[in-house]
């Protein structure tokens, strides 16, 4: 679940990517949105960083990618990345935060020792 080295690495990268990725989507359509649909989308950005209840977090991204994607009124174009902003969030939700997460340190692996018998 909490996978260090490389792997871990790269989910942080994955974190970082769907976190950039919710603000250039939210900031891209900022005439087309309410303004009140702004400061979730900062929220959710700024947990998926720090990997905080990531799978219930990149699942509420994946929402604003959908309900921005739909409030804007889309072109092919916006489509197709609205497309690959969403697969990196639903990637994020499966695979979890990694190591270099909040939830590693508040979830991560523990020792446990059972008293004889």
């Amino acid at each position: 679940m909490f996978p260090p080295g490389l792997p871990g690495l790269a989910l942080l990268l994955l974190r970082a990517s769907v976190a950039i990725a919710l603000l250039l989507d939210g900031y891209g359509h900022r005439e087309a949105l309410p303004a009140w649909v702004h400061a979730p989308v900062i929220l959710v950005s700024l947990v998926i960083s720090v990997g905080y209840l990531t799978p219930i977090v990149a699942a509420a991204a994946l929402a604003c990618h959908a309900f921005m994607w739909l409030a804007a009124g889309a072109d092919l174009g916006a489509a197709l990345t609205a497309l690959v902003f969403a697969l990196n969030a639903l990637a994020l939700a499966l695979l979890g935060p990694g190591a270099y997460s909040l939830d590693a340190r508040r979830f991560g692996r523990r020792l446990v020792v059972l008293p004889p018998a």
